[in-house]
């Protein structure tokens, strides 16, 4: 399905030889440098800027099982990381395409993106779960064509990628927007151009009939964290990269929290709770940061556009052309 391409971002490149080692927890490295929390005129931490996961591209969501309960990696597996991701910038300095210019300029010692459980891997899933995954429509070459666009993934259509397929690092458009005013936090996903209004003024979620496919988020902060609890879901999409992976139930709730720990990063969590789906809840944990020269760009992707089209006209040419060889 084509997609748009995003620009070069050029300061990147520049940067090839510059990747720093900085872990999640950065807080020290924030003292040393001399950096204080900014806040606003009203007295929260400041969150607002573009932020993006890049950064984290290449680390695997679920923990290789070879490194067992080990969070972080070694001193020499973190050099050999870092090694292959200057060499990866250096090659896009040399001349790349614009969808793999898009890569970060630090490197993170994280196995995995799952932090919890501490294996760094999905619980298993419910039987329900079980019965909604086998339910799935096949992906990939032995996939039948599809019949209609309902076929087709919510991402495939350009409608969603939900709560945490959009912040999930993927091969381009993982940046993001924050903006604040003393009411509100307001979060715009670059990718499928999806704005999140986070209320803080203590109003309760709306009523449970009321679903949505990036739900209800409430706010509120503890200490200079910002969290975030969202119910009030459609379900429908998976706990993957760009919302892939088995469709989440209604039951679904997520709690996500925000700490700004230096000028360039927040660090972000989001403990997934499905008891439809999962036998645990889980927890995702990254650092959101910011990259040079990075601009949050239209995203000119909708649903029941010319790829839809096309996709189906070709399946149905297909299914035509193994009838007449009949």
């Amino acid at each position: 399905m084509s997609r748009p391409a995003p620009v070069i971002r050029s300061a990147v490149l520049a940067l090839a030889a510059v990747a720093a080692p900085i872990m999640i927890a950065a807080a020290q490295s924030s003292a040393d440098s001399g950096w204080t929390l900014k806040r606003t005129p009203w007295g929260h931490p400041d969150l607002t800027g573009t932020f993006s996961s890049d950064d984290m591209r290449g680390v695997p969501l679920q923990r290789p099982e070879e490194f067992g309960t080990r969070a972080y990696l070694t001193d020499e597996e973190f050099a050999e990381r870092e090694a292959r991701n200057n060499a990866e910038v250096a090659r896009l300095a040399a001349g790349g395409t614009a969808f793999l210019s898009e890569r970060g300029v630090r490197t993170f010692r994280q196995t995995s993106l799952i932090v919890d459980p501490p294996n760094g891997r999905m619980p298993p899933l419910t039987p329900e779960g079980e019965a909604i995954r086998a339910a799935q429509r096949p992906r990939g070459d032995d996939a039948p064509p599809p019949e209609s666009w309902l076929d087709l993934t919510l991402y495939d259509r350009c409608i969603t990628r939900g709560v945490v397929g959009s912040v999930l690092p993927v091969i381009y458009g993982n940046g993001l927007e924050i903006y604040q005013t003393p009411d509100a936090v307001v979060i715009r996903y670059e990718m499928i151009h999806e704005t999140r209004i986070i209320h803080l003024d203590g109003r309760p979620h709306v009523d449970k009939e009321v679903q949505s496919y990036m739900g209800d988020p409430i706010g509120y902060w503890d200490g200079d964290t910002l969290v975030v609890e969202t119910t009030n879901f459609v379900g429908k999409t998976g706990i993957g990269l760009n919302g892939n992976g088995v469709p989440t139930t209604p039951e679904i709730r997520l709690t996500e929290r925000f700490t700004r720990v230096a000028e360039d990063q927040i660090d972000y969590e989001v403990t997934v709770d499905d008891p439809g789906l999962y036998t645990a809840p889980f927890t995702i944990a990254m650092p959101l940061t910011t990259q040079p020269d990075y601009r949050v760009l239209p995203y000119e992707c909708h649903e029941g556009n010319h790829a839809l089209a096309n996709i189906l006209s070709a399946a149905r040419a297909e299914e035509a052309a193994a009838a007449a060889e009949e």
